[in-house]
């Protein structure tokens, strides 16, 4: 086991150096006149983040033939299909007012040009590996009240505003001439001239520090005193609830240990109480046991994986606007971490005394990529209805279906090999009792969905106000880059997950109730729940999102990502709530 992990986290470390390699085999030394990449990217509905589409794909005229660029696989993930641009701007030459390219619009390509317009559609494009966005067009509202009067107009004229240090070009800027427009209100024939202008300007900027600008947004200072605030409301707000909780369950387990210990001297036969009376049934294996084992497999790959991102980003691999990198990073450390899945769940499929470990390892292969999968299945067919970039080539599913077939399948099934292999034995402080006691008539707030709710509350109001700034990152335009502080927000998660977990734990063994097992990793993970829930505030409330294409997308593939917190949360609840079951049955006597 020890070799498999060396060997995965050599793999990581390779990873770190691949998608570090910018996306361009060009050193970015160019000298005058030389010709610089640039590429269209897509367009789209500036508020439906998801939905774009190809540059081409509207009306806009194009020098000769489209050349395709090649792409990662992260890339082609993230939605990017970058074609050569119809402009033309070498290293250091200027241009004013140069026509690129001209075109005759149909009504056809009138109209679809208005309608995106109207929806405030925007391109993206990269020079030189910058980014570089703007709207294609306007509606004029100007003292018109009635919408029949609006003015829509296409812009045709982009003015290239572009800082070098040296041989390097360090920074670009594109504006729209807002005099320069095409009138798209009627569905008649226009003939258009795509015009573009470059200004060359010397910078003291190094090239190596020219990726900071796009960060600099989220670490602006008021910026920063909200991410800030929002850790300090979460740490004192954790600290006053936990240091509460935990000074009553020292206080209540001290009396209990003092409790028991005087019944053992003084009266052997009196009737025991509380946790203590079931401690013949309290390690009875669950309900589900194969279920629960492959569970614990999943959560702990998806914390292994969370962890190596956090890695990633702290040394600085996810910089702005390295296409596609995090998409790649998922993909090939979700893939190499499957052996922890198979190891894990097998090993404690085989505690449990179960014997069936193949059919729990295909169950703990399928546990979250089968619901990943179908959700893929649905919102590709909707993408490719839709014609959107985000619709996956037959070649790029080709990859990920081999990457499963020839490295997620072998290493589950390595690390299960292993986990069957490994003879541990669960390490139970108490014997088990033949036949399982009555569980107690318990009020309502005792049951599993109002206990959940409990434990899920405390740690998402801990997560809650970093949860805007994600969501603005991942379904928005927003850059997020304070991965320290996502790093603490994400510590603090764990600890309050776990500690709730306990807390709950404890006082459901009070009353009596030995089914703990599923009772921990349902609290634990219900924070997911809380999760899923902000996104329909966050849909509803604070997005501009619309069309089924962004709907289904957002409320999607959150599902899958909520889905794989409450499994990765569940695990954290349900390892802390053993450690700490296992501790108060070994400081007691147990007959």
């Amino acid at each position: 086991m020890e070799r498999t992990m060396a060997i995965v986290v050599c793999t990581i470390i390779i990873l770190c150096r691949v998608v570090m390699v910018s996306s361009d085999a060009s050193d970015h030394r160019y000298k005058a006149g030389d010709p610089v990449p640039l590429y269209a990217n897509k367009v789209g509905p500036f508020h439906n983040p998801s939905e774009t589409y190809r540059y081409f794909d509207l009306p806009f005229c194009s020098r000769g033939h489209v050349k395709e660029k090649k792409e990662a696989l992260g890339e082609v993930l993230n939605g990017d299909r970058l074609v050569s641009a119809p402009y033309k701007l070498d290293f250091l030459v200027e241009k004013d007012a140069e026509v690129a390219c001209r075109k005759k619009l149909t009504q056809e390509e009138v109209a679809k040009s208005r309608d995106a317009v109207i929806k405030d559609y925007y391109f993206q494009m990269y020079y030189d590996d910058l980014p570089i966005w703007g709207f294609i067009g306007k509606v004029d509202k100007e003292g018109k009240s009635d919408p029949s009067e609006y003015r829509y107009y296409l812009y045709k004229h982009i003015q290239f505003d572009i800082l070098y240090n040296k041989d390097h070009v360090i920074e670009i800027n594109a504006r729209t001439d807002p005099h320069s427009l095409v009138d798209l209100t009627e569905d008649k024939e226009v003939d258009v001239e795509f015009m573009f202008s470059a200004k060359w300007k010397e910078s003291e900027i190094p090239f190596e520090k020219r990726m900071e600008k796009y960060s600099l947004s989220s670490s602006m200072p008021h910026h920063l005193e909200i991410h800030w605030f929002s850790i300090i409301n979460s740490c004192v707000t954790v600290l006053l609830l936990t240091g509460f909780l935990a000074t009553i369950l020292m206080r209540v387990l001290k009396n209990d240990f003092i409790k028991y210990a005087h019944d053992e001297e003084s009266a052997d036969d009196q009737e025991e109480t509380g946790w203590k009376y079931i401690h013949g049934d309290v390690f009875r294996y669950p309900k589900d046991k194969s279920l629960f084992a492959a569970a614990l497999g999943s959560g702990t790959q998806l914390f292994t994986l969370t962890v190596f991102i956090f890695l990633l980003a702290l040394v600085g691999v996810f910089y702005p606007y390295n296409r596609g990198s995090l998409f790649t990073a998922l993909v090939v450390i979700y893939a190499l971490t499957s052996g922890i899945a198979g190891y894990t769940a097998t090993s404690f499929y085989c505690q449990l005394e179960g014997t069936n470990w193949v059919r729990n390892l295909l169950l703990t292969g399928s546990l979250f990529c089968g619901p990943l999968f179908l959700t893929f299945c649905f919102l590709n067919t909707v993408a490719i209805a839709y014609t959107a970039t985000a619709a996956l080539p037959f070649g790029t599913i080709v990859v990920i279906v081999l990457i499963w077939t020839l490295v997620t399948s072998p290493l589950l099934v390595l690390g299960g090999i292993a986990g069957k292999n490994s003879k541990s034995e669960f390490q139970a402080p108490c014997r088990t009792t033949k036949y399982p006691r009555e569980i107690p008539p318990l009020p309502w707030y005792r049951a599993t969905l109002p206990q959940m709710a409990m434990a899920g509350f405390l740690p998402f109001s801990a997560i809650y106000i970093e949860l805007y700034y994600i969501f603005a990152s991942v379904w928005g335009h927003k850059i997020y880059t304070i991965y320290s502080i996502l790093f603490i927000v994400f510590i603090i998660l764990l600890v309050v997950t776990a500690f709730i977990t306990v807390a709950l734990t404890y006082f459901q063994l009070a009353a009596e109730d030995h089914e703990w097992w599923w009772r921990s990793f349902l609290c634990g993970g219900s924070t997911g729940l809380f999760i899923y829930g902000y996104c329909l505030y966050y849909y509803y409330a604070r997005s501009d999102m619309s069309g089924f294409l962004q709907t289904s997308f957002f409320f999607g593939y959150m599902a899958c990502i909520c889905y794989g917190f409450f499994l990765m949360l569940g695990t954290v609840g349900f390892r802390a709530a053993l450690l700490f079951v296992r501790h108060i049955y070994q400081s007691i006597k147990c007959e």
